[in-house]
């Protein structure tokens, strides 16, 4: 399943990250604000039961989050400054990281690294990267978090490609992808187009 947030504050802030003229920090501080819009919506199911308190004129029962344990999982690097963002809307969550990059040659998925929340088959995990190209690092994260106990997933991307997309439909059926935009395709080198270009590089400034 996929959920294309499609509110005009997200397009229009997505339409600015485009623009080869945007700057690090603006490209940066972009980036976040769409983490937390994104955010919104994936989170949109979370379960809330009622709890009895009173407000300063009556008592009455009030929805709050039912306490179900959540997970915020970043693909280093640029993932990063997603699970950043969204850390401020559910300080609870607990923080997990996978290193992943792609091979220039092969464009596979190369593993460095993974440090996941010991209890994290007991969490809701939210996984974050900005890019959703070939597919193959969101997918061999997925397994990754799968064989350490995760059941309960979802992608969080800020743009996808349809090729990365239907390389998770088809390996990963049951998690749901929640994206700003589907662009038209991968070039030659596995870069989504029109794209932003390399969302790591222009996170932090880096070639």
């Amino acid at each position: 399943m996929v959920t294309v947030v499609d509110h005009p504050l997200v397009q229009h802030k997505l339409s600015v990250m485009r623009d080869q003229h945007t700057g690090v920090k603006e490209f940066r501080e972009l980036a976040s604000e769409l983490s937390l819009l994104l955010a919104y919506e994936a989170m949109r199911d979370l379960e809330v039961v009622p709890a009895r308190f009173s407000t300063p004129l009556e008592e009455g029962d009030f929805p709050m989050l039912s306490g179900k344990k959540l997970a915020l999982v970043a693909i280093l690097r640029a993932g990063l400054v997603m699970t950043d963002a969204i850390v401020n809307l559910v300080p609870a969550a607990k923080v997990g990281h996978i290193g992943m990059y792609r091979d220039p040659e092969s464009l596979a998925p190369v593993a460095y690294y993974a440090k996941l929340p010991a209890d994290i088959s007991e969490r809701r995990v939210f996984l974050t990267d900005p890019m959703l190209a070939t597919g193959g690092s969101a997918s061999a994260a997925i397994t990754k978090l799968k064989d350490a106990g995760a059941h309960s997933i979802k992608l969080m991307t800020i743009l996808s490609a349809p090729e990365g997309i239907a390389v998770i439909e088809r390996e990963h059926p049951d998690v749901e992808i929640v994206t700003a935009a589907i662009d038209r395709q991968l070039d030659d080198h596995g870069y989504i187009v029109p794209g932003l270009g390399d969302a790591g590089d222009r996170i932090y400034g880096t070639k």
